[in-house]
Order: C-alpha cells, then structure tokens, then sequence
C-alpha cells in the first residue's frame, strides 16, 4: 500500500495520541452514505484512514475517532465486518469540526503530556513518512501541520478584478496537525471563531506553526474524482 513503512523508525521521546475527525454527509459525492464510509478498494475510506495511524512503525499509543451520533451504529457494523482487529476509540462529534475535535480532546481525559495528531478521516492516502515526520516536528516545535506549494498560479480577489500573488510565499494545507497536547487544550478552551478553518488557525494566535512538507497524495476525498484518483493511487503503490 502506499505510504505504509517507514525508512527508519525510532522510538518517539513523547507519548504520541490521534483524533480522527469524520464528519462528512456525502453531498458532494452524490452519494447514499457519507463519503468516509464509501469504499475504496472494497473497503471503507475511514478504515484506509485509521490503519495509516494505527500502523506500529508510529507508535500512537491512543487512536480516537470523532463522528456524529447518527453514524455510530453504522460504523460498529463496518468495523465488526472488515477490521474487528483494529483498536481505536469512538466518540461522538459535536456541529462543527471545531466541536468535534474538542470531544476529541476531552476524550483524551487527564492525560497532559504528549504530542497529539488531528487528521481528516477522509485523507485515508497520507504517506507514514509525512504522519511520522509532523510528529517529529511537533516534538521539536510546538505545532507543527502538513503542507505542499500550489503547483498552479494563483490569484486573489479585489473590488476591481484579481491581481498575482507569488506563489512560491503560498502553501496548500493538509493534515495531519499535530500538537504538544497542552498547548491544543489551551487552544480549545477559546470560544469557536468563524476564522477557525482548521487546528493550526485555533492555535496560532498562542503558538507559531511550524510547517512540514505534505505529499500530493495526501488527498481529501470530497467529490467522485477524488475517489477515482484514490483508486489509482492504491493501484500504484
């Protein structure tokens, strides 16, 4: 599979913890279930998800899965079927990722130490060697997310017209962001902000985001071409 081994794994310094975030309906996939349930090489994407974070080789030592209280039931019926050996824990998201992902973290309960990863659980492609080096970076600097530079030109938007940014100043964000736990806890005790896109926009007025190089592989499942191109990725290796 792609992406699955590590060069040259070493034991990390810090306990290491991950939230899964699925919170999709499947809309734009035009889809009867939502996408993290469609399949991908006959099983579901949130399984191909979960296996990359489960994999030895990264040493998570806590692997929680955040969905919506109506996909529950669905989801035990998936994993009993395909992956019964799999260990994660489940909990149930709030309205919004932000919400979700505090769940996450409250799941976590007393635990204060550690480096903790949040990653989409329709990113189910992300290379171990992108997941492990985030950690890596996280344990070094604090916070630390995924990244690629735009491959197109970019432009951004005036009253006027549009106008030329310099792309090479420009990354596109992916995930997996990690973080020193304590520092996400404090983050997520803020009140939610319509400014809050993603982890590292929640925590980046306390702490500076240290950036990783991301794969383009590392693609966010959300429309039919997508999965297509999931499909051809796996077929590849």
């Amino acid at each position: 599979m792609l992406g699955t081994k590590l060069p040259s794994p070493q034991a990390p310094k810090s306990p290491r913890f991950a939230i899964i975030v699925a919170g999709g309906t499947g809309t734009r996939m035009g889809a009867d279930r939502p996408k993290q349930f469609l399949e991908l090489q006959g099983e579901p994407v949130l399984l191909h998800t979960l296996r990359r974070f489960a994999a030895p080789a990264l040493s998570v030592q806590r692997l929680v899965l955040v969905l919506p209280a109506d996909q529950l039931e669905v989801w035990q019926e998936l994993h009993a079927r395909y992956a019964p050996e799999l260990r994660h824990e489940v909990v149930t998201g709030g309205a919004t990722r932000w919400a979700s992902v505090r769940q996450g973290l409250l799941h976590l309960g007393a635990q204060t130490e550690g480096l903790v990863a949040v990653h989409d659980g329709v990113r189910p492609l992300t290379p171990l060697s992108v997941i492990e080096n985030t950690y890596a970076a996280a344990e070094q600097h604090g916070a630390a997310i995924a990244a690629v530079p735009p491959k197109d030109s970019v432009r951004g938007l005036s009253a006027t017209g549009s106008y030329a940014l310099d792309r090479s100043r420009l990354r596109l964000v992916q995930t997996p962001q990690c973080f020193e736990l304590g520092l996400l806890r404090r983050a997520y005790q803020m009140p939610e902000l319509p400014t809050f896109t993603d982890d590292a926009s929640v925590v980046e007025d306390l702490h500076p985001i240290q950036l990783v190089q991301g794969d383009y592989g590392n693609i966010k499942i959300t429309t039919p071409d997508d999965l297509l191109l999931a499909e051809a990725l796996l077929r590849r290796g």
